[in-house]
């Protein structure tokens, strides 16, 4: 089974929205923390949006003020609302849990493209 399932990246045309969720079949048992990372071809892994038990959020400079990071407990997914999104946002989307004992569960990505 895999722990943490990844959804709604897709093609989008600049300065649309798109909202990605992510499921942990764990419930988030045992996390510290939770969020997301993105990879473009040829560059490193970065953090986009990370949101910890105390409910404090980090994000990346530049996705302030366009991303939203959000929970759902009942649900055990957590959300990234991303608004006027741009060709600068194309990557591959990956979920993380942060583990309290400093793993980390990785999602399998989901694709965000941003063309006209």
């Amino acid at each position: 089974q895999v722990p943490l399932v990844e959804s709604g990246g897709g093609l989008v045309q600049p300065g649309r929205d798109l909202r990605l969720s992510c499921v942990d079949s764990g419930g988030f048992l045992g996390a510290i923390a939770m969020g997301w990372y993105r990879q473009a071809p040829g560059t490193q892994r970065e953090l986009v949006a990370q949101l910890w038990n105390d409910n404090s959020t980090k994000y990346a400079d530049s996705v302030k003020g366009r991303f939203t990071i959000s929970r759902d407990n009942a649900q055990n997914t957590v959300y990234l609302q991303m608004n006027r999104l741009g060709p600068e946002d194309t990557a591959l989307y990956y979920c993380h849990v942060l583990l309290g004992h400093g793993s980390v569960i990785w999602g399998q990505g989901t694709q965000v493209t941003v063309s006209s």
